[in-house]
């Protein structure tokens, strides 16, 4: 029997000790990254001016399980573990049979799950010997994190933000700043990538790949500085698979199998992380619909190309194989930032392609009004990030409300909306407006996707 507590905790004793590593699992090799001059495939030690060893050995190996360092645990302690909540006023709302829950990983210090890997990077960082990390951020959440674990770890943070989010959401600098990083609008003055953007385009408003090729470049030029991504490389899909084994706990102690899992997808880690320790049992037969969720502002997985491209604008960082709208694609400046980013993880993609997930795109209009539906019954703000995923289980739980499967819905509950009133005040005010993205204009950003050999064709 399902409990009916509304809350299903686990003690800090019980936090997981590993972290789930899905590439022995995958039911493919993954296409190997190749180098954005050359087109050949990575040797670890091309990776040495961006990233620390730990982390590079982490992107590669094949041991199913990885120990979490002390000092992270300790830091994890801080908010982990996370609560599993019953949505019992959701479920009332809606009428339906099905049982909703939702990993709530607005607890952590900077309100989201990205703390998860930021930790992580910056401790083994610290390892090495860097003195500061630079990184792109796009809803500022990302940055927020790593500014906030840099911190803890006494390092210098350097953030280039998408420079529409950084508009629209000052509170997310202010935040970064309060943790004692440096934050600026990307495309900058700072880079050579950007001002030859801010060259073709004065009032450009950003876009994920611009901003990692600013830090990219930032990283490279400076010997005391590493690079840092919150989403997308197999190593921080990695660190947020903790999301997945307090989850699949949790509902074990609830009495609890999800029949469906729903998470928003930008880069691909609050996803994964929920989703990959079911993924394994999956893989293994066991019936379970996974549902990635993306805005149709930035249709990746649902209308881009499964191809080789540059994971930034400038062609700076490794050339990877992953569902893409081409590396030169500037979506609108929609209010979910952090879900605008022309290419996935690629370890996401090859689950995608495989089918072993299914990609649904949502409009903007539909997101906020579920994220609504989900706040005046359960309290919770979702981000916007967050609001696709509370569309896809509102509509999965209304469908068994018209077919009377009792189903066992879980939500990546990955972010709270404090910092996105503006947004919201703009869907009660009527400004808000849906957004497709032209087909043409992702036909001409395809055009521009490199010519190289897919080892893997």
């Amino acid at each position: 029997m399902a409990s009916e507590e509304t809350k299903i905790t686990l003690r800090e004793s019980e936090l997981p000790q590993r972290w789930y590593n899905i590439n022995p699992d995958l039911p493919a090799p993954l296409a190997p990254p190749l180098h954005p001059k050359t087109g050949k495939p990575l040797a670890p030690g091309d990776l040495a001016p961006l990233f620390p060893m730990a982390l590079i050995m982490q992107e590669v190996s094949m041991e199913p399980y990885i120990e979490i360092p002390d000092e992270v645990m300790r830091i994890y302690r801080l908010w982990r573990p996370t609560p599993l909540y019953r949505a019992h006023r959701l479920e009332k709302h809606l009428g339906t049979p099905a049982r909703i829950y939702y990993k709530n990983e607005s607890f952590s210090p900077p309100g989201s799950h990205k703390p998860n890997t930021a930790v992580a990077q910056a401790y083994y960082n610290k390892q090495e010997g860097v003195k500061r990390i630079a990184t792109e951020t796009g809803a500022g959440q990302w940055g927020s994190a790593l500014a906030f674990a840099c911190c803890l770890m006494g390092l210098e943070c350097t953030v280039y933000m998408v420079r529409a989010s950084y508009e629209q959401k000052p509170y997310r600098r202010m935040l970064m700043e309060s943790w004692g990083a440096a934050c600026y609008p990307s495309p900058s003055d700072l880079t050579n990538a950007g001002r030859t953007i801010r060259a073709k385009d004065p009032d450009s408003p950003g876009s994920l790949g611009i901003a990692i090729s600013e830090a990219v470049e930032d990283a490279a030029t400076h010997d005391d500085t590493k690079y840092s991504l919150g989403s997308v490389l197999n190593h921080v899909l990695l660190h947020q698979t903790i999301v997945g084994l307090e989850a699949k706990e949790q509902l074990r102690l609830a009495g609890e199998e999800p029949d469906i899992i729903v998470g928003c997808v930008g880069g691909g880690s609050n996803f994964s992380g929920l989703a990959f320790p079911f993924v394994k049992d999956k893989l293994k037969g066991k019936q379970v619909d996974i549902i990635a969720c993306e805005p149709e502002a930035c249709p990746t997985l649902t209308r881009g190309l499964y191809r080789y491209d540059y994971g930034d604008t400038a062609q700076l960082a490794p050339v990877v194989k992953m569902y893409t709208l081409g590396h030169t694609f500037v979506p609108e400046p929609i209010h979910a930032g952090g879900l605008r980013y022309h290419g996935d993880a690629p370890q996401l993609c090859l689950l995608v392609n495989k089918g072993v997930i299914e990609a649904r795109a949502y409009h903007q209009l539909a997101t906020f009004e579920a994220a609504l539906t989900f706040a005046r019954a359960e309290g919770f703000l979702p981000a916007p990030e967050t609001a696709h995923c509370v569309r896809a289980a509102v509509d999965e739980a209304l469908k068994c409300k018209q077919t009377g499967q009792e189903k066992c819905i879980l939500i990546a509950y990955s972010g709270h909306g404090f910092f996105d009133l503006a947004a919201y005040d703009k869907y009660h005010t009527g400004q808000l407006e849906d957004y497709e993205y032209p087909q043409e204009k992702i036909e001409a950003a395809l055009k521009e996707l490199p010519q190289v050999t897919d080892p893997t064709a």
